[in-house]
């Protein structure tokens, strides 16, 4: 693409050199330069993408943004800010991807994962061709990714939404971070239906305040635009047990379809039963009513489950066919999901390192558990510290014996973040908790000591298949280690 054309859209821009250039592609990682890029330097927390820019061009890059006149003998555009001006490139560059696809963005503290993928399950069945990116992977076409954030840079992501439009997908479902919604890396994106999960205490080492947090995921909303396209309606598809929504209702011009447990809602559950099996409720919407019997556990999972069918039924899929896909999902990779060696007890592994997944993954366990329950449970390190002493209580509280572990204690000392936990439980027995630092260890021990019905709770994380500690990141799963220390324990 020529240069001129790349920047048609950008105002105000300074062009130092050649605007008639050919650019082949774009890139902010001066390691990863090509001739014929575009170099985009961007301000971060650490590094300045500007003293880079030389770099860039010896490596062949044909051209630099930059938020500053540079020194240096090549094409430089000059624009205000560089991370603004990247999305509305990127989106140019890769021929507006999303304006072809249906985009579904969800986000909240808790349940985005759970949600997409129910989401997904739904429109396949359906026969409509999707794509997903979130926590665990990116799947375009029927190739599966790791992806190093929950929702990619704005570069990687509209690369992304193109190779899935070039397959003919119809749908790409995408988790949204706060943190991706402040920095930006979803601007330039034409979202279809933006849904709302919940807003707890989560992330405020980045965001400090609550009302920040709760800021940085209205702008989602905020983003679905005032255009009315009869064929693209926007939805805004929000918990109405959850005092957010109403923020989040208020800066949307979209339609807005609420669903929710407590409150009157447009999809509803009522007459809520769990088991160790399953949950049943009553699921009543504008479209009719309908048992739901899942095998999906849990109080929470009845709010995954009505933001995926407030999703669907937006789409035009009938209550019957949502019911049908639902009720075959046996659970998502690392989210309540069962560990099974033959053990007499239960052992369950869960995403759950936020105060409110924690709580809610050990009130579904105390609706069906016969025997004692044990918690295991770590925070991570360089992360928030004010929730520590909060998911030690949490533990405490409905765990019969709770082993307080590592998480990934990154550059903290694991000991160190086991004290800020421990300061939580100053009027908690003794009794009822024990530290132990290492998460393998933890693991055995909590498996030594349960029998019969007992329910074990390793939580979070979840799909997680390493752990960093200092500078390394090991290979560490949580299914794997309980298997191995199930395995042991019934062989002697």
């Amino acid at each position: 693409m020529k240069l001129t054309d790349l920047l048609s859209s950008l105002l105000p821009v300074r062009v130092k050199g050649d605007s008639n250039i050919d650019i082949t592609g774009l890139t902010a990682d001066s390691r990863k330069v090509k001739p014929g890029d575009m170099f985009i330097c961007l301000t971060g927390f650490t590094v300045d993408g500007h003293e880079y820019a030389a770099k860039a061009l010896e490596l062949g890059a044909a051209c630099i943004l930059a938020e500053k006149d540079l020194p240096l003998e090549g094409n430089v555009v000059v624009v205000p800010d560089t991370r603004r001006a990247m999305a509305q490139l990127a989106n140019r560059f890769y021929m507006s991807p999303t304006s072809e696809l249906k985009l579904i963005g969800v986000t909240g503290t808790n349940g985005k994962t759970t949600t997409t993928h129910l989401i997904d399950k739904i429109l396949q069945d359906q026969q409509k061709k999707t794509g997903l990116i979130g926590t665990i992977h990116m799947r375009i076409g029927d190739t599966y990714e790791e992806i190093k954030n929950t929702t990619p840079d704005v570069l990687d992501l509209q690369r992304s939404f193109r190779r899935m439009r070039d397959l003919d997908t119809e749908y790409a479902i995408i988790e949204v971070s706060s943190h991706a919604l402040d920095i930006g890396r979803v601007r330039g994106c034409d979202v279809h239906t933006a849904v709302f999960t919940n807003l707890t205490r989560d992330h405020l080492d980045y965001h400090e305040t609550m009302d920040n947090y709760k800021h940085a995921k209205s702008l989602l909303f905020a983003q679905l635009g005032n255009g009315y396209d009869t064929n693209r309606v926007k939805t805004a598809v929000l918990n109405a047990d959850d005092p957010a929504s109403e923020m989040f209702a208020r800066v949307t011009p979209a339609r807005v379809i609420r669903y929710g447990i407590d409150q009157e809602a447009d999809v509803r559950a009522t007459g809520i039963r769990i088991t160790a099996k399953g949950t049943s409720f009553m699921m009543e919407t504008f479209a009719g009513n309908l048992e739901f019997n899942l095998k999906l556990m849990g109080k929470f999972n009845v709010y995954n489950t009505l933001a995926a069918t407030a999703v669907a039924l937006a789409e035009g899929i009938s209550l019957e066919s949502i019911k049908a896909s639902l009720e075959e999902v046996a659970g998502v990779d690392g989210r309540f999901e069962a560990v099974d060696a033959g053990q007499s007890f239960t052992v369950v592994v869960d995403y759950s390192h936020t105060p409110d997944s924690l709580e809610n993954a050990l009130v579904t366990i105390k609706e069906f558990a016969k025997g004692r329950i044990f918690c295991i449970v770590g925070c991570g390190g360089d992360r928030d510290r004010t929730k520590r002493p909060i998911m030690a209580q949490i533990a405490t509280k409905y765990a019969d014996m709770s082993v307080l572990t590592s998480d990934n204690p990154r550059s903290e000392e694991p000991e160190a973040i086991l004290a800020d936990m421990v300061a939580g439980l100053a009027d908690t027995p003794n009794d009822r908790y024990i530290s132990i630092a290492d998460r393998r260890e933890a693991i055995a021990h909590a498996v030594s000591l349960a029998d019969g019905q007992d329910v074990i709770l390793i939580a979070g994380k979840g799909h997680e298949t390493y752990q960093i500690i200092k500078d390394q990141v090991l290979s560490f799963d949580d299914r794997l280690v309980a298997k191995e220390a199930i395995e042991k324990k019934l062989a002697t």
